[in-house]
């Protein structure tokens, strides 16, 4: 079972609705799920929340050191409470997904992403698993620092935050330990289809002005 739920971002209201904190997105939905709160301990470089389900405690993890050192709060708790890698969960946010889906991965390459990085590094493996919350590609990597630290669009973050309200279906199996059922279920929830575009949106027929 997960006995850990790690979200990345950075803290301080500057990065509150930016793309890279899309994992603290994905912890508060958990914390109102599960109906806790989370506050700042410092032992583990945080915010934290601990709960009880079906008998197992649960921890919940917003790492506050900033993204790129992320690996120190996650190691902290893991190590003082003897959670395995496989028993943590770590949500965060993925370039390479478009808003609105969601998917889960043991492992794998993190792909540039500095928090995955560092938890990496301070863990010693990346046998955990990794929620990824599509946030979109800005389409030139050279944009890509600035865009995860940018807003997202009202459509996408409608989307992303609808991604996070799907995947939250599979909670119970996260918890259950249940992942081939928990990957099933996160991967067949696919997001709405885009709207039509507008009139005004489609390109001119021919012989029309452009």
């Amino acid at each position: 079972m997960i006995k850990l739920f790690v979200g990345l971002g950075n803290p301080g209201p500057e990065y509150e609705a930016t793309r890279h904190n899309a994992g603290f997105w994905w912890i508060d939905a958990v914390a109102r799920e599960l109906k806790t709160s989370l506050s700042m301990d410092k032992s583990y470089h945080g915010l934290v929340a601990r709960t009880t389900v079906k008998g197992q405690t649960v921890w919940l993890l917003e790492p506050q050191t900033f993204m790129n050192v992320s690996g120190k709060s996650v190691a902290a708790l893991a190590r003082f409470f003897k959670i395995k890698p496989e028993e943590i969960l770590v949500a965060h946010d993925e370039l390479d997904i478009v808003p609105g889906q969601v998917k889960l991965k043991l492992g794998g390459s993190h792909a540039g992403h500095n928090g995955l990085r560092d938890i990496h590094a301070q863990l010693g493996t990346d046998d955990y698993w990794r929620l990824r919350i599509g946030i979109g590609h800005p389409g030139v990597k050279a944009e890509v620092a600035n865009w995860v630290l940018k807003k997202p669009a009202p459509e996408h973050r409608s989307a992303i935050d609808d991604g996070i309200t799907r995947s939250l279906k599979a909670l119970p199996d996260l918890l259950a330990g249940d992942m081939n059922k928990a990957t099933l279920l996160i991967h067949t929830s696919k997001p709405p289809r885009p709207k039509p575009p507008r009139p005004a949106d489609l390109p001119p027929k021919e012989g029309e002005p452009a």
